[in-house]
Formats: C-alpha cells, structure tokens, sequence
C-alpha cells in the first residue's frame, strides 16, 4: 500500500466518523437520577399511585428557527411510565406500599414538560419547564400540590442537544425529589 493510498483511507475514516458524530438523535434518553436513603417513614401507609400526563404534545425538546420546521425530540419511553418508576422504587424504599386496592389514591399529573429553544443564526435561548401536580385522596379529604421548575439559558451557536438533555433530566430528578419530601404528602398518607 502505497502513501496516497493510506491517505485517502485515512482522510474517508476521519469523515465518516465525523459524519457518524454529527448524527442528529431521534429520541432522548429521559433517566431522572434520585437517591433518597432507604427509612421507615412511611412504613405502614399504603396508596394507589396513579401518574397521567395531560400534556398535549408528548414531546420535551422544540427547536424554533425561523422559517425551518420545529425540530421535536421525545423520550424513548413515556414520561409517565418513568416518573411512575421513579416514584414508586422511591417511596417502596421509604416503606410506602404501593397497591392497587389502597384506599388513599394519588394521582400524578404532568402538566408541561419542555424546553423549548429559539435558535438564531448565531445565538440560542431556551426556556425549560416542567409542572406536575399530586393529588391525594385519602376517602375523607383531597390534597393538591403543585410543584414547579422554570429555568432560563442562553448560548452561542448551535443548541447541543446532549447538554438539553442533561438540562432536563436535572430539572425533572430535582422536581421529583420535592415530591417525594413534601412534608404535606407524607402527612396526608
């Protein structure tokens, strides 16, 4: 193999792994990371956890550039499927039981869960907000909590789509994690 020929080689691998690591994704990978310690606080008390999402859209990234189509990612699996996983182990490790014929009920609402980036030529910012509201019904009385995360960022170039999703997934683990030291849903189970 002659030095030209090893170039050319050379010089085609480095573009197709260029290529291969511009590849826009198809899906982002939502895996909110929450780690209470396992207690015994709950221990005794069981609900029904039921999470919905009333959202109208099922995506979680927008990006708007003018005169271009929105460009939308969404999870690989449901919201509500992973919020559900989440709280469930979470509140089993508090000692919580989680069983279909409780008499308290919770139900999970996701309300909005998106970023959503204005993109210029040369500039982007973006606006992230996730609402989820919990209602528990213990057969006497209804509780309803609100819980809420906004944030704000800008940036030069191109929005990178790893970094909105660990945005993201850091807002959503965050969010979760008030749920499940509310004080007043303790209480109220």
């Amino acid at each position: 193999m002659n030095f030209n020929s090893f170039k050319s080689i050379a010089l085609f691998s480095i573009l197709i792994s260029i290529v291969g690591c511009s590849a826009v994704p198809t899906h982002l990978i939502v895996s909110p990371q929450v780690n209470l310690s396992p207690s015994n606080q709950l221990l005794g008390k069981e609900t029904q956890l039921n999470v919905v999402d009333m959202r109208t859209s099922p995506h979680i990234i927008q990006i708007l550039e003018k005169d271009e189509p929105a460009f939308i990612l969404s999870s690989e699996k449901r919201l509500e499927e992973i919020i559900q996983g989440v709280l469930a182990k979470q509140w089993q490790g508090q000692g919580l039981s989680i069983t279909t014929t409780a008499n308290n009920k919770m139900t999970v609402t996701i309300e909005k869960a998106i970023i959503s980036v204005d993109q210029e030529s040369v500039s982007y910012s973006t606006q992230s907000e996730i609402i989820i509201t919990v209602s528990v019904d213990n057969t006497k009385q209804t509780l309803t909590n609100r819980f809420k995360n906004r944030a704000h960022s800008e940036g030069a170039l191109n929005a990178d789509i790893a970094a909105l999703e660990a945005e993201f997934n850091q807002h959503l683990s965050s969010l979760i994690k008030q749920i499940l030291i509310s004080k007043d849903i303790k209480t109220f189970l």
